[in-house]
């Protein structure tokens, strides 16, 4: 799930109907958002398109980044003052990736008009993941209103989710590839740039199927204005939602299966498009989750996770790239869990990334303003007490830390009867041992024998 300035965003997925919505809903949402937007954006007409800050230290041209998280609306570069400092020293720690969307998801309209710019929203962010010495990333969607066919204007930026899912019209290609041009220009350390998102507004309905020609073009396009503004400028797509069903089900059932089911064919034709006819790539992206479109976790949600192994494993062979993960998602919405499961499931899937030998992944960074947040890194900026770290940041930190791109992994002893309770990922130093059993184990890896309790994830040294 997604969130972008004022709205949920559901990534679109062919086949799911929309929820639908009265006009009077609709409007109140509308209205609420207009006045988030005027809130935190104010006038339309700053940083016209001027120089933006500058740089921080030397680029990052590195192709692997790691592991990161996205920032979304709520994010820790707003809120309480003392909170905000609290989080950007927690960051500072360690200074892991982070990515940022130019529109939506905390970002205001970059040009409202066409030639009129407003970075104030990115500027923010972006000085913020600079504050933190992380290397920045900038995912360039979504598009303003008018290259979609919608009005000009601060004031009439749709916010909509149906309005920030659609796509810039082909006509308008150009001025998309220019705005990713300008963003290049006004960040100058700034060296990745992640082409649009998850084929939003890309899906053709009559024909079933993704509209691959027309984000290609789009694609190669930016990929052009990118590395006219530098050369060494890294750019990456197409990032695909890798969506998988059921083994039961053949409709879309392709030779990428397993256990946990088979990649839709439509999606792995867009790719197998886009890697024959782009321009050229640094690095590949895609986004997805370990369970079927239908919330299915096959066998279990922790064997579920062998999806992610196999599907980078097949971007890897296809593309010849560096393979990055915008998005990684191990469980299902409202599912119930604790905070233990969460975490336990969460360090199986980066399990999973890594053993596919991933080179990138951001953690999509859930947000509330007040109380419980769960999968959370940190605690709400917005609370004066926020800002302070939680099991799913230490968690990332750690696994960062101990694995990062490039990482020989090897093999270690397991009891017997341990191995179908626990998930184990080792390099030469660290060995990572998870429970995924609701109840407590006497756990013997890597010649060490260990009470575990449910869920518990433990790192030992070698």
């Amino acid at each position: 799930m997604e969130r972008h300035r004022g709205a949920t965003v559901r990534s679109r997925r062919p086949g799911r109907a929309s929820r639908p919505r009265t006009p009077a809903v609709l409007a109140a949402a509308l209205l609420a958002a207009l006045a988030l937007v005027l809130a935190v954006s104010g006038c339309t007409n700053r940083n016209a398109g001027e120089a933006g800050p500058g740089r921080t230290g030397a680029s990052n041209t590195a192709p692997a980044l790691g592991w990161g998280f996205t920032h979304t609306q709520y994010s820790a570069d707003t809120g309480d003052d003392d909170a905000v400092a609290r989080t950007r020293d927690l960051l500072s720690a360690q200074g892991l990736p982070q990515d940022q969307a130019i529109m939506g998801w905390g970002a205001g309209n970059p040009e409202p008009s066409p030639g009129t710019y407003d970075f104030s929203d990115l500027d923010r962010r972006v000085k913020y993941i600079r504050s933190t010495g992380a290397t920045p990333v900038i995912t360039l969607c979504c598009a303003p209103d008018w290259m979609k066919g919608g009005r000009a204007g601060a004031s009439k930026t749709d916010w909509s989710v149906k309005a920030l899912e659609s796509a810039p019209l082909p006509t308008h290609y150009k001025d998309f590839a220019a705005l990713a041009a300008k963003v290049a220009q006004r960040y100058p350390d700034v060296r990745h740039f992640i082409v649009w998102n998850e084929l939003k507004g890309f899906y053709d309905d009559t024909a079933q199927r993704w509209n691959y020609e027309g984000y290609t073009q789009l694609y190669n396009q930016v990929y052009d204005a990118l590395k006219k503004v530098d050369r060494n400028n890294l750019v990456g797509g197409p990032y695909l939602v890798m969506d998988s069903y059921g083994p039961q089900d053949q409709s879309y059932a392709s030779g990428l299966k397993g256990p946990w089911g088979s990649v839709d064919q439509r999606v792995l034709d867009a790719f197998t498009y886009w890697n024959k006819h782009k321009k050229g790539a640094d690095f590949v992206v895609v986004d997805g989750a370990s369970f079927t479109r239908t919330n299915q976790m096959l066998p279990n949600a922790f064997s579920a996770t062998d999806k992610l192994t196999a599907v980078t494993e097949w971007l890897r062979k296809q593309s010849g790239l560096p393979v990055w993960w915008a998005e990684y998602y191990v469980e299902p919405d409202k599912s119930g869990w604790s905070e233990q499961r969460r975490v336990a499931t969460q360090a199986a899937g980066m399990m999973a990334l890594a053993r596919g030998g991933t080179s990138t992944a951001f953690y999509w960074s859930p947000e509330e303003q007040t109380g419980p947040c769960p999968g959370c890194l940190w605690t709400p900026t917005q609370q004066d007490d926020g800002g302070k770290e939680l099991p799913m940041y230490a968690l990332i930190a750690r696994f960062a830390k101990a694995f990062p791109p490039g990482t020989d992994f090897t093999t270690v002893s397991i009891a017997a009867d341990d191995v179908p309770n626990v998930r184990v990922l080792a390099s030469g130093k660290d060995v990572l041992v998870v429970n995924t059993l609701d109840r407590a184990i006497d756990a013997k890896v890597d010649g060490k024998s260990f009470p575990m309790a449910a869920y518990e994830v433990r790192w030992l040294t070698r």
